[in-house]
């Protein structure tokens, strides 16, 4: 088994962020600036609220952090990205995900200037990416093309599975690998598809995002293949000390005597979504306000 490790990859395109945020703001240009909101006190939308805010902060960007309470009425969500939207000294946007329930989704990911959405989500920047101009690209397919690239594996004439078909991480992984450069032929699959190992066998590259853990095991994979693991399951484990350990969606161990290549998690591809929204902060100054 060959392990896919993102650290290094994420460091990599960190240091390549901090380069060329120095040469930004050698041009007399201010830092790049992001804004995140995060509504209600959910575990694990704290913890990758506060990722971002160390990496934010590691690179020398304007952080701007709201903490909304959980019984937050939509109406004043709307107002805030309003103002942020306004805001001159605001250069992206992010509102964590999941909301509350209350509050329409997508009516808040719509209300995002599509020149700051730098999760990617707006239908304005999702069209785009889909018929193959500029545009932001989610932060995990965008994370993961990064990885494939780092690590030589090839997506050019190959069969590639996608598993899953979220507007987060499915249909835009499977439209990145389809776009011209990466010239993949891609199976999006979901949770109606008859017979999964039969799509999984025959890939060349798979991508699970189902988030259930077990969704593949080395039976589903021809020796050869990477498995790119986006899955990140919280499974109870009272001998840790938090009482829990984390999990993707393929079982890993089950991998380890086989001619396979695959991300770890943790120490994955969430490495590299939290890396990814910073280089399109940066990327969100230069053409909002770069000279």
């Amino acid at each position: 088994m060959r392990r896919l490790g993102c650290r290094k990859v994420a460091d990599a395109v960190l240091e390549s962020i901090r380069k060329r945020t120095e040469v930004f703001t050698g041009e007399g240009n201010s830092v790049p600036s992001l804004a995140v909101v995060l509504v209600g006190e959910d575990p694990a939308s704290m913890t990758y609220v506060r990722k971002k805010a160390e990496a934010a902060a590691s690179l020398g960007f304007m952080h701007f952090q709201y903490n909304l309470d959980a019984d937050t009425e939509e109406k004043d969500l709307l107002a805030l990205i309003d103002e942020l939207n306004a805001r001159d000294d605001v250069d992206g946007i992010l509102v964590q995900l999941p909301l509350p329930k209350g509050i329409n989704t997508d009516k808040v990911i719509d209300r995002i200037a599509p020149e700051k959405d730098v999760d990617g989500f707006t239908p304005v920047n999702l069209g785009r990416l889909a018929i193959g101009k500029d545009a932001f690209v989610p932060c995990t397919p965008k994370g993961i093309m990064k990885t494939l690239e780092y690590y030589g594996i090839e997506t050019s004439g190959r069969n590639v599975t996608v598993i899953g078909r979220s507007n987060i991480v499915g249909k835009p992984m499977a439209l990145l690998l389809m776009q011209r450069g990466a010239d993949a032929t891609v199976t999006v699959c979901n949770t109606k598809t008859k017979d999964l190992k039969e799509h999984t066998l025959s890939a060349d590259i798979i991508i699970v995002a189902a988030g259930h853990p077990g969704t593949i095991d080395s039976s589903y994979v021809k020796d050869g293949a990477a498995v790119i693991d986006v899955g990140v399951n919280r499974i109870e484990d009272a001998s840790k000390e938090k009482g829990f350990r984390l999990t993707g969606d393929a079982d890993y161990d089950s991998f380890t005597d086989r001619d396979v290549s695959i991300t770890p998690v943790p120490g994955g591809v969430g490495l590299m979504t939290v890396s990814m929204l910073m280089e399109n902060t940066l990327e969100a100054a230069i053409r909002r306000r770069g000279k």
